[in-house]
């Protein structure tokens, strides 16, 4: 063997990068499995992958491409499994995954053909390069991909990244061309060298256009949170005209009862105006919580409610929230009942479909809380709630549009499901009106 070349890279090693390089992008999106079984999982998915590493490590040429192609299917499978994401999105981050893999085994077995091949010295070595490789993957993509969010990714954005896989693939794999000065399975270190700037660069472009898709669905969510901030800004000024001339006709029609009763005197008469009061009682601004614009919210609400057979209670005091905007005030109280309502309208026993807001003073805190109850199961996605909605490409901009607001004033919201009740609690430190 020339003394300049060194020999290829170990099945076996880069077996052991593209797992734990998949292993860091599954932790990444944070796994959907018990931690028992994603223990499981990876330790299999290991085992099949040295196995068929090893076992394709003589193929011929025409077949490397193919063995190469299934090895990252599994990645992208593995991920998939782990992490309850759709084929399409673990292709994309399986990419990811791929390119990392490709430039840490590559670097990391430069730098042990650099000194003598004592194992315990080659060991060490290579699990300080894959673990700077990995704490590099996880610092970049795991930073601008939102730890334990799954990026939306257009179709384009896709493509992309799938072509720049391929295009640093295949020019990292140039050494096929070498000339015969070095003995088969061997290669020089110029070829090793630009190789790994290969992956080097490629893992960096790849990085760009992530940063570059997380931004665009960024922009993407904020216009979808002002849009949905507007409407329900929109359906409260609706809501207030609605119940104003509600109140109005309510009134006039209590004078013309009591006009009525005046004149006549006749049981059956007395029967039908006490049946239409009660009709009408209904109709009347019931809501009284110290604040005007949640008064004219929960009426409105409580009217749909009404009208569609959902129990809706609230305990509220108003006065707690006269520091918040008007628009912010809508966008809470409007998108959780909203998705609340949405909700118990699946379920065909009306005495089960019930909502409860409440709004109260926990030491130093606003708490706002509105309870629904639902009947089936609710899927994860990351660490959100699954929307049931039929339009899943625009789902879950409710609650994104709550937590927004509620960064505003610096508090936090908790989502929780247990015994059948779907819980959202917004936590506000308490502020004066002028502070605002």
């Amino acid at each position: 063997m020339s003394g300049n070349a060194i020999p290829d890279i170990p099945r076996i090693y880069t077996a052991l990068a593209e797992w734990i390089s998949c292993l860091a992008v599954v932790l990444m999106l944070q796994p959907q499995v018990r931690k028992s079984r994603l223990a499981l999982l990876a330790a299999l998915y290991l085992g099949v992958l040295v196995v068929f590493m090893e076992l394709t490590a003589t193929v011929a040429l025409w077949l490397w491409i193919p063995c190469m192609l299934a090895a990252f299917l599994s990645m992208a499978l593995f991920m998939c499994l782990c992490t309850k994401m759709d084929l399409y999105r673990s292709i994309y981050y399986g990419v990811l995954a791929f390119t990392a893999a490709e430039c840490m085994a590559a670097m990391a077995w430069q730098v042990v053909n650099l000194g003598s091949r004592i194992w315990y010295l080659e060991t060490a070595v290579l699990l300080a390069v894959y673990g700077m490789v990995v704490l590099i993957e996880y610092r970049l993509f795991g930073r601008r991909g939102a730890v334990g969010k799954q990026l939306e990714i257009s179709r384009g954005d896709w493509f992309t990244a799938l072509f720049i896989g391929i295009i640093v693939f295949a020019g990292s794999n140039l050494r096929f061309v070498t000339d015969d000065i070095y003995a088969p399975g061997t290669y020089s270190r110029e070829i090793a060298n630009a190789r790994t700037m290969i992956d080097v660069a490629g893992v960096s472009m790849l990085y760009a256009h992530h940063v570059s898709c997380h931004n665009h669905a960024t922009v993407r969510e904020l216009e979808a949170v002002q849009s949905t901030l507007k409407t329900q800004y929109q359906q409260y000024m609706q809501s207030r005209e609605s119940i104003e001339m509600i109140n109005v006709k309510y009134h006039d029609m209590r004078h013309q009862i009591r006009f009525l009763r005046s004149e006549q005197d006749a049981q059956k008469r007395n029967a039908f105006l006490d049946r239409m009061e009660q009709e009408i009682v209904h109709f009347q601004v019931q809501n009284k919580t110290g604040n005007a614009v949640l008064d004219t919210i929960l009426t409105g609400k409580n009217l749909y409610c009404h009208q569609h057979g959902i129990t809706m209670t609230s305990v509220a005091d108003g006065k707690l929230l006269d520091f918040m905007d008007v628009q912010d005030i809508c966008n809470i109280f409007g998108n959780a009942i909203d998705n609340a309502i949405e909700s118990v309208m699946e379920i065909e026993d009306r005495e089960k479909r019930l909502i409860h807001v409440t709004v109260s003073r926990v030491n130093a805190f606003v708490m706002i809380r509105i309870e629904n109850y639902y009947e089936g199961t609710l899927h994860m996605d990351g660490a959100n709630f699954l929307s049931t909605k039929q339009d899943k490409k625009n789902h879950g901009y409710g609650i994104k549009s709550i937590r927004y607001t509620a960064d505003r004033y610096d508090g936090a919201v908790s989502i929780n499901a247990n015994d059948h009740w779907f819980d959202i609690k917004i936590v506000i430190p308490m502020k004066t009106s002028g502070n605002a």
